[in-house]
């Protein structure tokens, strides 16, 4: 009898060794899946919450700007109609991008909607090298997906897909494509975005088309704050 338990007495303990190993693997497992739940929760809970907040602070950007020109009416008046003032605060007002702007220039519209065998999509620093080629081109306004690019515009990504431009989601709906408007002389614009990135987009399955037109570019929505810079007045 005592020989049978001693050659029980390994077995046994191997087993229940091995048992407890699985067990607390079991535990620890559950634990890293629990914790990966929770941090993509909160990660999803963060980009709702960056959407959310630029949603309303577009909002309050949009109210500033209807103020700030009821003000420059307010000041129009105040003025007068001496023509040399108005044309400089209109030259000024077209600097800034807060003026609605109209001339010859091009459109392109790219469409990066997924293709058979080219799973490419713009990222936000295509949207800034294309925006800084035409730049360089010579473009007085530009504007992708009537947003207009000013000094202070950003492009970024919210969340996995969303990208906001001046803080505005500009993510198309099925069937409408990213429209970049650019005013300037038309075939040097054409002539740089064709080779510099036309070219390059339409290697990696994007539709692009470039036509010359006379186009229009809404002012900019936001409202300029500045909190640290100071005008120096000599």
């Amino acid at each position: 009898m005592h020989r049978w338990k001693r050659a029980l007495a390994l077995p046994v303990t191997l087993v229940a060794i091995a048992l407890g190993f699985l067990i607390s693997l079991q535990a620890q497992t559950q634990k890293n899946v629990s914790a990966a739940e929770q941090i993509s929760a909160e990660r999803m809970t963060q980009m709702k919450s960056v959407l959310s907040n630029s949603l309303a602070q577009n909002t309050k950007l949009q109210k500033d700007h209807r103020d700030l020109l009821d003000k420059l009416d307010a000041a129009r008046k105040r003025v007068g109609t001496d023509p040399q003032l108005l044309a400089q605060l209109i030259q000024l007002q077209m600097l800034e991008g807060t003026q609605e702007v109209e001339g010859p220039g091009i459109q392109i519209s790219i469409d990066d909607r997924n293709k058979k065998g080219f799973p490419y999509a713009l990222s936000t620093d295509d949207l800034a090298r294309m925006i800084n080629t035409l730049k360089f081109a010579g473009a007085e306004a530009i504007s992708i997906n009537g947003q207009r690019i000013v000094g202070s515009t950003a492009i970024v990504l919210s969340g996995s897909s969303t990208i906001l431009v001046n803080q505005v989601p500009i993510n198309r709906t099925e069937g409408i494509s990213y429209e970049l408007n650019a005013i300037g002389d038309q075939d040097t614009l054409l002539d740089y975005f064709s080779k510099l990135e036309a070219s390059n987009l339409k290697q990696n399955g994007l539709t692009v088309s470039i036509a010359r037109k006379i186009v229009r570019i809404p002012s900019y929505k936001g409202a300029y704050s500045f909190k640290q810079a100071k005008p120096l007045i000599p």
